[in-house]
């Protein structure tokens, strides 16, 4: 993508607030994917909150960030299923461990979710224990019980690997279709948005569920296979079966070998064009994951200045931002709100 100086680039397809997406809930606090980590998300501000999907023996759909699940459950503590420990390749990679796919949905309600990573996110680790297993359609009833009359908050869900599960007789996005109807939640507006990398997954559903069918969101990497996705023809082409993309952030966000912030793409503006929304994953508050110049002190696991990188995000004109940390969001959007209902004072 071409690049551009550092002063934002206002859209005419934002015509309201940009949305906060809470990704896989609010995990700089709770573990991920828990009703404790969604519920805060909603707490902190954010207008959607985000469940990765893998799919169970019986046809599950169930909130994981991965279907191996070892790394976000206490399963390796049950020896009653110590013999379903094994290696596989999922989607071109090697893993060993415990597989939502091995599982029925019954089984995995015996097993209590962790801190997925606990060595950046100590704190959660309080947590390990309390909280069990959800499935989609537990996820879109927390969103409804805690949606107003002033303030609707939805689902953005992701498709983990639905090709690879389909190798498996496990077909996840006709099991995706067929719950969007059980739940009533098959328009634009409705309770669900569904994302994915696969571009086949987003467009067996779009075939499937229509053209009023729910808002539809193509994820793309920080670089490599899908770069062809981020031209002006790829955005075009993006159009024809989804209603936004979910870059990673540093498609926008252009850095140095250093990590310090170099200059921004036009990716936004090219999106716009082509009638697509822009909502960039993953803000994180650690300065691990943040430029150079927003980290606060030596500590990669101590806080950064989040706010800031939410604020240009904002101000560069994304449509939403996928967040760990809801209120660093809320806050920045917060601020850019007061400063353009600020009052100008004429010059004496």
């Amino acid at each position: 993508m071409q690049e551009t100086g550092l002063k934002a680039v206002h859209s005419p397809r934002q015509e309201r607030s940009p949305r906060i997406i809470g990704h896989r809930g609010a995990p700089s606090y709770r573990p991920e994917h828990t009703v404790a980590s969604y519920e805060l998300a909603i707490d902190l501000g954010a207008d959607l909150i985000e469940p990765d999907v893998v799919v169970t023996r019986d046809g599950q759909l169930v909130a994981r960030h991965e279907n191996e699940l070892s790394r976000s459950t206490d399963v390796a503590q049950h020896p009653e299923f110590a013999d379903r420990r094994r290696t596989q390749e999922v989607d071109g990679e090697e893993l060993t461990g415990w597989f939502s796919e091995d599982f029925t949905l019954a089984e995995l309600r015996t097993l209590r979710a962790v801190e997925r990573l606990p060595g950046m996110r100590p704190m959660n680790t309080a947590y390990d224990g309390r909280f069990g297993i959800l499935t989609l359609a537990e996820v879109v009833e927390v969103v409804r019980r805690r949606s107003t009359p002033g303030r609707e908050v939805r689902v953005q869900a992701e498709l983990k690997c639905p090709a690879w599960f389909a190798a498996q007789g496990l077909p996840m996005t006709e099991l995706v279709a067929a719950e969007l109807r059980r739940l009533d939640a098959t328009r634009s507006d409705g309770s669900v948005v569904v994302m994915a990398f696969e571009q086949s997954a987003l467009r067996e559903l779009r075939a499937d569920l229509g053209s009023d069918g729910p808002r539809l969101v193509q994820l793309i990497e920080e670089e490599g296979r899908q770069d062809a996705l981020v031209t002006p023809s790829g955005l075009r082409e993006v159009s024809t079966y989804a209603d936004g993309i979910a870059p990673h952030k540093g498609r926008i966000l252009l850095h140095g070998a250093d990590g310090g912030l170099v200059g921004v793409s036009d990716l936004i503006t090219q999106a716009h064009r082509a009638g697509l929304t822009v909502e960039p994953w993953t803000l994180r508050p650690e300065n691990v994951f943040l430029p150079s110049h927003l980290r606060r002190g030596g500590d990669p696991r101590g806080l950064g200045d989040a706010q800031t990188e939410a604020r240009l995000l904002f101000a560069l004109g994304v449509d939403s931002v996928i967040t760990d940390a809801p209120e660093t969001a809320h806050r920045a959007r917060a601020e850019l709100s007061a400063a353009a209902m600020a009052p100008v004072r004429p010059r004496v």
